[in-house]
């Protein structure tokens, strides 16, 4: 059923754009409703001011005006609902954290227009999505790649949206987010901790991959890295865990930079083909889980924010997955020569 909301506004309103006004007033806050939301929905024809349609969002409001907002109700959402099995850490009516495994593709895209996270977050939430953008679907604010595994949020309705959009696009440089990511690296760090300062766009020439670019060319990047254990022998380690974490968030960003400075990640068949021939200084436990791994080894092993309704603070960990912890153990056994 279509809400009908009766809005009046005095003096202070005068010559303010009605996208803006309309999105501030208290009746308008309370129906969670974002300021893109309410001018799509001023371009739709569901605004009134003194009884005239008003189409334009950047309309002036005159004093004492007042205006009608028609909100209809969340329309269905196209991807398709697909009953999948989902780790879930933690949900409420405004969010759920869950454990992505990987293999897994979190939004439909051509190749992938379902079997994804979205298709089954939509079959496990039904009703109590309350609509993102006037669609009964789910807010992905961060995105992780079908082959990395481990903690994503994502929101269920438009407050928590627009909370979390806000905290991801601050990246935890003044906000409360915090993601830290395990990745497993060829070789042994040169020093115990470091920062990777790199602008990250796509490959000038394969454009199915992102590269290290000039600044100009690409987005700033910060990836912040500890090295947590190396494998193998003490002066020359064949690989490494490395926790890293995140101050922007592009893609393939890990992947990039730790294969900038020359330690790709383990099984990353688009960022570490150059080094397909270190799997020989692997003993043969290791080189098996690493033939038997399939995907590049990271996993989003940490997430941290403040709730965007409640304000409480929020913290999960994830451990490593089977197939990342094999081949953690089967690395141990190569011994420090």
């Amino acid at each position: 059923m279509t809400t009908r909301l009766a809005l009046d506004f005095d003096e202070t309103a005068a010559g303010e754009r009605l996208d803006r006004a309309l999105a501030a007033h208290p009746q308008v806050v309370a129906q969670h409703l974002s300021r893109s939301r309410v001018k799509a929905l001023i371009e739709a024809g569901q605004v009134a001011v003194d009884g005239v349609a008003a189409t334009d969002p950047a309309t002036k409001l005159k004093a004492g005006a007042q205006a009608t907002l028609d909100v209809p109700p969340p329309a269905p959402a196209a991807p398709q609902a697909q009953e999948m099995p989902l780790d879930i850490v933690f949900e409420d009516d405004d969010l759920i954290v869950l454990d992505k495994p990987a293999g897994l593709v979190v939004h439909p895209a051509a190749g992938h227009e379902d079997g994804t996270l979205v298709n089954a977050l939509i079959a496990h939430c039904g009703e109590s999505l309350s609509g993102i953008g006037g669609v009964k679907r789910p807010g992905i604010v961060h995105r992780l790649d079908k082959d990395t595994s481990g903690l994503l949020v994502v929101a269920k309705t438009d407050r928590a949206h627009r909370g979390l959009s806000a905290l991801f696009a601050d990246h935890g440089r003044e906000g409360s987010l915090e993601r830290e990511y395990l990745a497993l690296v060829w070789g042994g760090m040169e020093r115990p901790a470091g920062t990777v300062e790199a602008a990250v766009g796509r490959h000038p020439r394969q454009r199915e991959r992102m590269a290290v670019v000039p600044a100009a060319k690409g987005r700033h990047a910060t990836t912040h890295w500890r090295e947590l254990e190396r494998f193998g022998p003490k002066q020359a380690p064949v690989a490494s865990l490395v926790a890293c974490r995140l101050e922007t968030g592009r893609t393939h960003q890990i992947r990039v930079h730790m294969a900038h400075v020359g330690h790709p990640l383990l099984g990353d068949a688009t960022y570490a083909a150059g080094f397909r021939t270190k799997a020989s200084l692997l003993g043969a436990q290791a080189r098996a889980a690493l033939d038997s791994l399939g995907r590049q080894a990271l996993h989003a092993h940490r997430l941290g924010f403040e709730h965007p309704a409640t304000g409480e603070t929020l913290s999960f960990e994830s451990p490593l997955p089977e197939d990342l912890a094999c081949l953690v153990n089967a690395l141990r056994g190569q011994g420090e020569g």
